[in-house]
């Protein structure tokens, strides 16, 4: 993960680091909506309210705010997930730990997980945003490591494909961010739950009698 305090080239901020929060905060807004190409320093200081000139008192580039508020959000999301990761919790336990932590990271930084979503796979070229391929590599290997680990130990269907599981679950849970809102009417946790029962009854281990186990033919099943 980069280290966020070393790598910033901005400029002295004036206004204190509230004022700072409110600009990268409006920032992503504007490069969640319009996309980081289309968004001038302009169209930022625009939605701010304020001259574009006075903009470059907190920051010297659109690049040095994309890049504060991509690092900001994986720093924190990797907080969380080495808390869970670090808990010595079982598999399926580790599964809803981390979609939890994913959902509460939504909730935090909707627009910046939206750009980390549409952006990343250009970013990756630059230098400057090498971190987000380290932290993609990061992510599989947790994700595919846990879901090994269930799968060994009889957690998880032996026939499961983890790969292709991890690929399910990493984007149905990332895509809430294209319509999840703070303050909405369910909490980060209750939808994490819901999400949670119509994955984890996918791929948990069925029970002696449970429906298929015993041949039954699913809805549809065999029609012509």
């Amino acid at each position: 993960m980069p280290n966020t305090a070393s790598k910033k080239k901005t400029t002295q901020a004036s206004g204190g680091p509230e004022r700072r929060r409110e600009l990268l905060d409006t920032a992503a807004e504007v490069f969640a909506a319009q996309g980081y190409n289309a968004t001038t320093v302009r169209k930022i200081a625009d939605a701010a309210g304020m001259l574009a000139g006075s903009l470059y008192y907190h920051f010297d580039s659109k690049e040095s705010m994309l890049d504060e508020i991509l690092s900001t959000f994986l720093n924190e999301l990797w907080e969380g997930y080495d808390a869970v990761l670090d808990a010595d919790l079982g598999p399926r336990e580790t599964i809803e730990a981390l979609v939890t932590e994913s959902f509460r990271e939504i909730d935090r930084h909707r627009a910046a997980v939206a750009i980390y979503q549409k952006e990343s796979q250009h970013l990756v070229d630059q230098p400057r945003f090498g971190y987000l391929v380290d932290s993609q590599r990061r992510f599989e290997k947790a994700w595919l490591g846990t879901l090994e680990r269930g799968v060994a130990a009889g957690v998880f269907r032996a026939d499961l494909d983890v790969r292709l599981t991890y690929r399910f679950v990493r984007d149905t849970v990332w895509v809430a961010a294209s319509w999840y809102r703070p303050g909405g009417q369910h909490s980060p946790e209750e939808i994490a739950r819901q999400y949670l029962s119509m994955v984890l009854d996918g791929i948990a281990v069925r029970g002696p009698g449970a429906p298929g186990e015993s041949g039954e033919r699913g809805v549809g099943a065999g029609r012509s």
